[in-house]
């Protein structure tokens, strides 16, 4: 199966005739090959996009909004079937891949909504006979580069808030996980959506990102991915003056004080770090425990972790699932390495594994550091994988001042039953997303989604938020005084 890109409305070869292949990480089975495009086939998609705009941004918003609805209707027909093409592509258990298609389809209804409201604002004006609003108003073609962990999800996030402000786009997939982009292409265009409104070209971010990030034509960037990546996004689109929305790296806190459900808590955790083999950009790494529970919290969780079980996502039976690639893998076992040498002590896992259906994919051990110290490397850098440093604490502050000590910002979560902590803590944890008596995974479409520091710059996807990236605001005054008004001059009369 070759997947060719999907520009004006078909699907067709890029003027490179290169592909590479897409394998399935816990398998290594090859399960297609997808194109590897080039900076002219951006171009051949921009010119489709920007053909499309000024026609699709005439159609009204709830017209626009009927499109998202069947989109999300044809998701739901064949969630099962999308979940299984998510699954093999990229590794996680079914289960996960049903929620994260579940995600999809949650954004396409809730987006659509959006058609009927799209706010504004009337304010009144200072003069007399005088009409005095805000609007929202599309900005023209935008374009999207979405990471290989949740490769449906987070592109719903981005495109479908852009379809409904009256936009089109260029989105451009992982080269990991080029499969669930194609199988969208294929519900947009049964959908009925117009042509050049949706376009998706394949290939690297250095050569198709890149002629995105450039191309004078695409005036908004959203990118989700690595923070040393983001920031070359962001001053690279600087030099063009583009509106670039960034969604980055975490290095994301469980709090668990010594009042805490310890059950509770180790579910949480365990959720938290080993869902997605730890390769989600929200996953806890860090567990800042109080000394008080810290070696009921260990044991507790040491007898979950030897529990799970590991292995193809397709099984119903397995709770965690491969890494994306060799890549990874050497990355994560990278960190072991660098925590041992700082002087943290491996209690469980720290290993590639191998043997049987091991040697066939890409699977790391469930892993926990002990005795680690907030300063450490492995405390403080993103490892993107099923690793957990426990760093111990002696006080509620101590635990604020240790979660919000490293450069990023984008989840925490703190369990306790003193509703005074858990106010305090909401108050006072420095992350863009935060949970009470939950893990730091979980969040829902209709609310922002975004951190603070390095994890981005600002801006938000999901929630009605995400109107922000793809839409400017047009502020409109109507005279009908039938003479000449000067502002902050004639309203003293």
């Amino acid at each position: 199966m070759k997947l060719t890109n999907f520009v004006n409305g078909g699907f067709q070869e890029g003027q490179n005739a290169d592909f590479v292949p897409v394998t399935n990480p816990a398998t290594g089975e090859e399960l297609a090959e997808v194109q590897r495009s080039t900076a002219a086939d951006v171009e051949e998609a921009v010119k489709a996009a920007k053909a499309a705009q000024k026609k699709w941004a005439l159609v009204p918003a709830p017209k626009r909004a009927d499109y998202l609805y069947e989109i999300g209707r044809l998701m739901k027909e064949r969630k099962e079937q999308l979940a299984t093409v998510l699954t093999k592509e990229m590794g996680k258990v079914i289960e996960e891949g049903r929620g994260e298609v579940q995600e999809g389809i949650d954004m396409a209804f809730y987006m659509a909504g959006e058609g009927r409201r799209l706010f504004g604002e009337t304010t009144p004006s200072e003069l007399a006979d005088k009409f005095a609003m805000s609007v929202r108003a599309p900005i023209g073609v935008v374009g999207l580069i979405t990471p290989w962990n949740f490769p449906v999800a987070i592109a719903t996030w981005k495109s479908f808030p852009a379809i409904v402000a009256g936009n089109t786009f260029i989105w451009k997939p992982a080269t990991e996980t080029p499969m669930m982009a194609y199988e969208m292409a294929k519900i947009f265009k049964e959908a009925g959506l117009p042509d050049g409104v949706a376009n998706i070209v394949f290939g690297s971010g250095s050569e198709v990102g890149t002629a995105m990030i450039e191309h004078r034509d695409i005036r908004v960037i959203s990118f989700t991915g690595s923070t040393d990546t983001g920031r070359k996004v962001a001053e690279l689109g600087g030099r063009y003056l583009k509106k670039v929305s960034l969604e980055m790296g975490g290095k994301n806190a469980v709090i668990v004080m010594d009042d805490a459900d310890l059950d509770l808590a180790v579910d949480g955790i365990l959720w938290s770090a080993f869902g997605t083999a730890g390769q989600r950009c929200t996953a806890c790494s860090r567990v800042i425990v109080h000394k008080d529970a810290k070696e009921q919290l260990q044991e507790r969780l040491l007898d979950k972790m030897d529990k799970l079980t590991i292995g193809d996502g397709m099984d119903e039976t397995v709770k965690i699932g491969p890494v994306i690639n060799k890549k990874a893998l050497e990355k994560i076992h990278s960190y072991i390495e660098i925590g041992k040498q700082e002087g943290a002590e491996l209690v469980r896992g720290g290993e590639i594994l191998t043997g049987g259906h091991y040697d066939k994919g890409n699977y790391y051990a469930p892993t926990l550091f002990a005795g680690v110290t907030p300063d450490m490397r492995i405390a403080q850098e993103e490892i993107f994988g099923p690793v957990i440093s426990l760093i111990e604490v002696a006080s509620f502050e101590e635990a604020i001042e240790v979660n919000n000590g490293v450069i990023y910002g984008l989840s925490s979560s703190i369990f306790t039953a003193d509703v005074n902590r858990a106010f305090k803590a909401q108050r006072d944890l420095d992350t863009g997303i935060v949970y009470i008596n939950a893990g730091t995974t979980g969040a829902e479409i209709h609310l922002p989604f975004g951190g603070t520091k390095g994890t981005g710059n600002g801006h938000r996807d999901s929630g009605v938020a995400a109107l922000d990236v793809f839409t400017e605001w047009k502020s409109i005054y109507v005279d009908f005084s039938g003479k000449l008004q000067r502002a902050q001059i004639d309203n003293e009369a």
